[in-house]
């Protein structure tokens, strides 16, 4: 069995909403969960323990009738800059690895999940807007696909999800070249549903989280599951084919050395 179908196959935790150390979750409206990923002075980087938290969440929340809809963000300004390098670094690894924990429960929301993305959103910052069902964007969010750069492989199924949205052109410069991109751009690849004013995202998400409450649950459930249906078992393949890579990757030199040149620039 791979880490990703143990994760997947896992029993999931059941916690309440409140603060949960670097994830705070509330229900700010009837039937609309937010979470948000609170690490500021690090960009809301994710470590492990953020990771399990948030794929916990998740998956709690999809258990919780009175939630009909999860809203993810970040605070102070910024969605989340990615791995968190200082943990990724750490000796051993937990396994199963965090980003598979979250993309895991991802996988298997049932219930929508929308994503407000302000300021940066780096890596997993992006990969997982491509699990999420609808996404907005403040016009100075940065967007950014570093994998190469850091020695690493594209992870989140990214491979295929962003070539199905994209295009294989604009898949390949986005993951090969790792470049900047803003949220017009990020629109235009279809990773996110549109762009709105600087610091709107949320204010976004929220209301189009309140209108999907007004509709039945069992009709909204049904429909995301009908949209998800013909490509999950390749989306789950995906993730187990790029987690091996990944983790080929993460030991290597390349990686070790640009690590190092980031830690050094910290």
């Amino acid at each position: 069995m791979t880490s990703i179908q143990q994760a997947a196959s896992s029993p999931r935790s059941t916690p309440s909403a409140g603060d949960h150390g670097s994830l705070r979750i509330e229900d700010v409206r009837d039937g609309v969960r937010v979470m948000t990923i609170d690490r500021p002075t690090r960009r809301n980087a994710l470590d492990h323990a953020t990771y399990v938290a948030l794929a916990a969440a998740i998956a709690d929340a999809d258990l919780e009738p009175a939630v009909r809809v999860v809203v993810l963000t970040g605070a102070g300004g910024n969605f989340t800059s990615g791995n968190d390098i200082d943990d990724f670094l750490r000796t051993p690894q937990p396994e199963p690895r965090g980003g598979t924990l979250l993309f895991g429960a991802l996988l298997d929301a049932r219930k929508p999940v929308i994503a407000a993305v302000e300021g940066y959103a780096v890596g997993i910052g992006v990969t997982m807007l491509l699990h999420c069902d609808l996404a907005f964007a403040g016009d100075g969010a940065r967007f950014r696909l570093p994998f190469t750069s850091l020695g690493l492989s594209p992870e989140g199924a990214s491979t295929y999800l962003l070539p199905r949205i994209a295009g294989d052109k604009q898949a390949a410069e986005l993951l090969l070249l790792g470049e900047i991109f803003g949220a017009g751009a990020a629109a235009e690849a279809g990773l996110i549903n549109r762009v709105v004013g600087q610091g709107a995202a949320l204010t976004e998400a929220l209301d189009r989280a309140t209108g999907l409450t007004a509709f039945p649950a069992g009709s909204i459930e049904a429909t995301k599951a009908l949209l998800r249906k013909h490509r999950h078992s390749a989306v789950r393949d995906a993730l187990a084919d790029e987690y091996t890579v990944f983790a080929e990757r993460l030991v290597s030199d390349d990686a070790k050395a640009a690590f190092g040149r980031f830690t050094a620039k910290a």
